[in-house]
């Protein structure tokens, strides 16, 4: 199945990556990887690290003259800061003393790391817990995204609350005017408001969370599965989205306004079978955001989260001290105002990693050509009982 790992620190040499199960006979460059990290890195609110950084995914094996070869994948994305920490993130003892960490910052990994551990620093955690790491999270993500789209399955995201500004709900957003905007939000005075209340956090020495959207269209009915806890398809990604740093809630379709609805009001009606858009089985409504049972239905994946406003702030908290426990001002390294914007681009990644997962669990296939004649013969399968055909009429039919 599609899987990832990463390595790396904040201020090491750079972030590795290593994708596993991708179909061979997929094409990938590095100049598509590179769309989605300029993504991430853009956005109203951002700190002095995006100055510095200019993210590149460097891939070093399993892709040959433009195409997969189905051996793991790797990339790396240098970190071009290194040069400022070669000896604080020196890979061999050095002798040179080097300053320890110990003013422990609130809403970070930096107690329960240390103490986890057992450092009496609290810099290894703070490195590898930061935010960096999800660059390479996205290089992975683009490579899920390139998959799924030679299946006509396309991600977005977009921006629907800074602080308490919140977007008027729109059925379809402007994907265009999203990603023009440095807020991610396609309303125009919605957008501005935002940036006001990101303006007003900076001038505080503060920060500011939000609610991000993610919007899927094209899956197919029956990716996940309801027979065991963890193969639902929702409790997948929410436990990816939930990874993400600063990622403190997730919804699917009406969410927990349902709670507040009768029944009647909250479930999706199954229509009659017709053909619209090639798709035998609709819904009225897509109050359960394009998932039941744990499996998609067939209509769009609707997805919310809430992040909360990071917790490095320019104006330190009381804290205490790793080593005495006496109160201190937290440790301050240079941080964002609101990263919401990037959030949603990092939330696209782990959605495609999860449903590229999902995707090649239902379908499988060594070279994309295998994958493709499964994914044929399912959508020949799938109508009502009448209207099914044999898998390899749908083979003949498609050119």
């Amino acid at each position: 199945m599609f899987s990832f790992v990463t390595a790396g620190n904040s201020h090491g040499p750079g972030l590795t990556v290593i994708v596993q199960g991708v179909p061979a006979g997929l094409p990938l460059t590095e100049e598509y990887i590179a769309r989605d990290l300029r993504r991430r890195q853009g956005g109203f609110g951002r700190g002095g690290r995006m100055k510095i950084e200019s993210d590149y995914a460097r891939i070093t094996s399993g892709v040959r003259h433009g195409l997969t070869m189905g051996d793991p994948i790797a990339l790396f994305i240098e970190n071009r800061d290194w040069v400022n920490w070669q000896e604080a993130m020196a890979i061999g003892p050095i002798e040179a003393p080097v300053e320890r960490v110990t003013r422990l910052r609130p809403g970070h990994a930096d107690l329960p790391g240390t103490i986890k551990y057992g450092f009496d620093d609290v810099r290894p955690v703070l490195e590898r817990a930061s935010a960096r790491e999800t660059a390479a999270r996205v290089a992975a993500g683009a490579i899920a995204r390139r998959l799924l789209e030679e299946f006509a399955i396309e991600i977005h995201s977009h921006v629907v609350a800074i602080g308490d500004v919140e977007a008027p709900p729109v059925d379809e957003p402007d994907w265009e005017a999203v990603e023009a905007s440095d807020v991610r939000c396609a309303d125009p005075d919605t957008a501005e408001r935002m940036r006001a209340k990101i303006l007003e956090a900076k001038h505080r020495h503060d920060t500011v969370g939000g609610i991000i959207e993610v919007r899927v269209r094209g899956c197919p009915i029956g990716l996940g599965s309801h027979v065991q806890w963890d193969r639902k398809l929702d409790g997948r990604l929410a436990q990816a989205i939930l990874s993400i740093n600063a990622f403190k809630g997730v919804e699917f379709g009406a969410g927990f306004a349902a709670t507040r609805a009768f029944g009647s009001e909250t479930h999706d009606v199954i229509l009659p079978a017709s053909r619209w858009e090639g798709r035998p089985w609709r819904h009225a409504t897509n109050r359960h955001g394009g998932i039941e049972g744990g499996m998609t239905t067939g209509e769009e994946i609707v997805l919310r989260a809430a992040i909360k406003p990071i917790p490095t702030l320019a104006n330190p908290l009381p804290s205490v001290d790793l080593d005495t426990g006496d109160e201190v001002l937290a440790h301050y390294e240079r941080s964002d105002v609101c990263v919401v914007p990037a959030g949603g681009v990092v939330a696209e990644a782990m959605v495609a990693i999860v449903l590229a997962n999902a995707f090649l669990e239902k379908f499988g296939g060594d070279h994309l050509r295998e994958t493709r004649r499964a994914y044929r013969a399912y959508l020949a399968d799938i109508g009502p009982r009448a209207e099914r055909r044999p898998a390899w009429a749908a083979e003949e039919a498609t050119p």
